[in-house]
């Protein structure tokens, strides 16, 4: 059975483009376009994955992701944060990692987010999402 993955954007080219992507090579997508549909999403779809925006308007990725780990349906879901916050150099510098979660600066490399996806929704890291 294919892994489903919860993709998070507010812009609808990010969805429709990384769902593309993911569909290709086999996983099933949800999409949400703010925080507030990730958590429901999230807790109707259980996810194996969240690919998670972090700069979005009203609730931000860390705000969601902070809810999604408070909630006992939801808190062992891995997160991969994208954002465009971080530079490539600034994302290499502390090895991926920011707040215990993995991230990924946009714009991404699609291989190296296909790594990472893979990783974590073959049980490749712990469950917090952080993979190292």
């Amino acid at each position: 059975m294919p892994k489903k993955i919860l993709i998070v954007d507010d812009e609808p080219d990010v969805l429709l483009l990384l769902g593309e992507r993911l569909t290709k090579v086999g996983y099933n997508i949800v999409k949400a376009s703010s925080g507030d549909e990730a958590i429901l999403k999230a807790k109707e779809e259980s996810p194996d994955l969240v690919i998670l925006d972090v700069a979005m308007p009203g609730m931000d990725g860390s705000e969601t992701a902070s809810i999604l780990r408070a909630d006992l349906k939801t808190r062992d879901i891995p997160i991969l944060f994208l954002t465009c916050l971080f530079t490539k150099h600034e994302e290499e510098a502390c090895g991926h990692l920011f707040g215990q979660n993995y991230f990924i600066a946009k714009p991404y490399d699609v291989s190296e987010l296909l790594r990472e996806v893979e990783k974590r929704v073959s049980g490749g890291s712990k469950k917090n999402g952080n993979g190292k």
